[in-house]
Formats: structure tokens, sequence, C-alpha cells
């Protein structure tokens, strides 16, 4: 059995000039954080770069104490281990089953953070990858229902924040892995403001947040990994200028293995179990920043629409992107990118002037507009 698993999903291209002096203001500070199961680079300007950087990274880690599957003392673990019993839950995991909650029902179910029992069942969680029996997965597919999750906010005695008290259905498990890095991203929005930084490029594996723009004032080059040639370098089918804006990336490539000769890759589809065949081999979402104050969720959003519509397939994609770019959730409009096994990139008429096809992916370049031509 083959095992691969590529962590560097969106990249962000670094250009500059060559003897151009630097303000003070332009003082950089660079960090690499490996957490979230993923390696993530963390680089702020201006004067007070360093400390933002690293709080930058003192909320990711602190999210992770919280959320993560795998952490044993988690609330999403102690959650999972309760049996079906209430467990208190702090501000943060309320805020994402909230919104997962949201997600799952404009989605139709194509998200939804109750598919954990399956995605273990193929070994993804705990990097032991099998190919289920049949039997298993119908065993487990009843166990993927949101509306069993229940979520009653609490107040809190200690006057701490927030919190809530939740139940799961008897067998359940959840994941908030979906959500985590993007919601990171949208706190760190917050950070970055806090600490007066006039730019910064934050990759959390696949989540990227172009805060600003590059020191000569255009937009942050975002390239998009091509799904076809992963390994080989500079390998992109195309490239966007952002700026302030979030690019999140999920694609069968990221994380998968090969048993007799054929690949299973991670993003399962709530519906049958299996990794999703819906003929994209990738899917980014952007969207512009929201007030980094914990409301709008545009990071968040991002993460599980780049899921949700890669297991949808172009087609379902393209018709949600219709119905929800004019309000979005939580009022936040999105544009996609599109890589489809066929060898096109489509492109949200949003995004047209922003992306730039790489003239050696061999891909086909279309634009989707609003009014389906």
């Amino acid at each position: 059995m083959k095992r691969l698993t590529a962590y560097v999903l969106l990249t962000v291209l670094f250009l500059s000039g060559c003897g151009a002096q630097m303000s003070p203001d332009e003082a950089q500070e660079s960090i690499q954080v490996i957490a979230m199961d993923t390696a993530m680079l963390i680089t702020t300007y201006g004067e007070r770069s360093p400390a933002a950087a690293y709080a930058c990274e003192d909320v990711i880690r602190d999210l992770e104490t919280k959320l993560s599957r795998t952490v044993e003392d988690s609330e999403v673990s102690r959650l999972n281990a309760a049996g079906g019993g209430a467990v208190e839950i702090g501000w943060d995991a309320y805020s994402l089953l909230e919104r997962a909650a949201a997600y799952s029902s404009s989605t139709g179910g194509a998200f939804d953070i109750t598919v954990a029992p399956v995605v273990s069942a193929w070994g993804f969680t705990e990097d032991s990858f099998r190919v289920p029996s049949q039997a298993e997965l119908d065993r487990l597919l009843p166990l993927v229902d949101s509306s069993q999750v229940s979520v009653t906010p609490s107040l809190d005695s200690n006057g701490d924040g927030p919190k809530a008290m939740v139940t799961l259905g008897p067998g359940q498990a959840i994941d908030l892995g979906g959500l985590a890095k993007g919601y990171a991203a949208d706190k760190i929005v917050g950070v970055l403001r806090e600490h007066d930084v006039p730019r910064a490029n934050i990759n959390l594996g696949g989540n990227v947040l172009a805060y600003g723009g590059r020191p000569d004032g255009t937009p942050w080059r975002v390239a998009i990994q091509d799904p076809a040639r992963v390994g080989e370098q500079d390998a992109f089918a195309g490239v966007l200028a952002l700026t302030d804006s979030f690019a999140v990336t999920s694609g069968g490539y990221q994380r998968y293995f090969e048993q007799d000769g054929k690949t299973y890759h991670h993003i399962i589809d709530p519906a049958t179990g299996y990794p999703a065949d819906s003929g994209l081999t990738s899917v980014t979402v952007v969207a512009a920043l929201g007030e980094g104050d914990g409301s709008g969720f545009p990071g968040t959003m991002c993460d599980a629409y780049s899921t949700a519509l890669f297991i949808m397939g172009e087609e379902r994609a393209l018709a949600f992107w219709r119905d929800e770019m004019m309000w979005g959730e939580e009022g936040c409009p999105f544009d996609l990118v599109l890589v489809t096994e066929d060898g096109r990139v489509v492109v949200t008429e949003g995004l047209a002037d922003r992306f730039t096809l790489d003239e050696d992916s061999g891909y086909s370049l279309e634009t989707a507009s609003r009014n389906g031509q």
C-alpha cells in the first residue's frame, strides 16, 4: 500500500526587486508552525511584525488544543468520548458547531462534521489507511446526521465567556478539521489589526490569508497547485492576484493512499461513505476579509465550502455559487476556481481578471458567469 500526503496546497509567491530600501514600517517576520496536522508559514510586516507573528501562532495552538480530534483532552475529544452524555464547550467550539450546522443545511449535507466515524473507517484520522467493507460503511452511514447534534448555550458562572452544553447521538463523533484552519484565519485577521500590521501572508496549509498587498503595492500572487503534477516543482494550475482575501483549496491530491492499483483520497462523501467522485480534482474558494471581530466567518466559510463543493461536482458547485454569490453565508460573497478531471480550469466571473492560467499546465480556461452563460 502506498501512502501519500501533500501538505503545501496553496503557495504564496514572493517576488521582489533587488536593491530596494526597506523602511522600518516594512520590517518582516516569518515563522513556520507545525499544527493542525499541517505545515504553516506566517509572514507579517510592520514594526510590530515579530509580536504579531507569534500572536498568530498562539491563536493556532490554542485552537488546536481545543478543537483537534487527535488531542486527547480537547473539547472535541471529550465530546466524542462522552457516549452521548452532555459536555460543556467554550466559545470557539460553540461558534464552529453553529457554523457547521448552517453549512450542512446550505450545502444539503455535502458538508457534515458527523462523517467522522466514516473517515476513521478509512484510516485517515490515524494514518492507518484501509478500505472498509460495504457492510462496515452501511453500519456507519446512519451516524452521519448533523441533526442529532444538540447545542444548548449556557451562562458561564466563572465569567470566562459564553459556553454551551453539547450532546451527540448514540455512536456519533464529530471532526471540526474542515473548519478549524479557516476559523483560525478569521481570528488571525483580528490579531493583525490589533498589532497594526500593514500587510501579511498567512499560509495554513491550503488556507491562505492574503492581508493587504505586497510591499510594492501590488496584490499577493497565490498559486494553485496543479493536481495532475503533484511533486513537480512550480507545477501550478494558475495564479491568483489577491488583496485582503481568503483563498482555500480542497483536493483529492492532498491526502490519499493507493491499494490494489486504485487511489482513495480523504474527502469522503457523507452520502455514500466513499471518497468523492465528482469529476473535480480541486476546488478553491475565495472571499474578502470580514471584520476580524468574530463575525462573518468568511475564512471558515471558504474552508467548509471548498470541501462541500468538491463533493458536489462542477454543475452543482456552480449552481450553488450562482444561488449564494449575491448574499453568501453571513453576507460574504465568494468566487471559485474549479480544476476538472477532463483538463479544464473554470473560474467564476469575480476572479476572471485576477486569475492567470499557467501556460505549462495544459488546461483550458473557462469563465462562469452569474447568468449561466
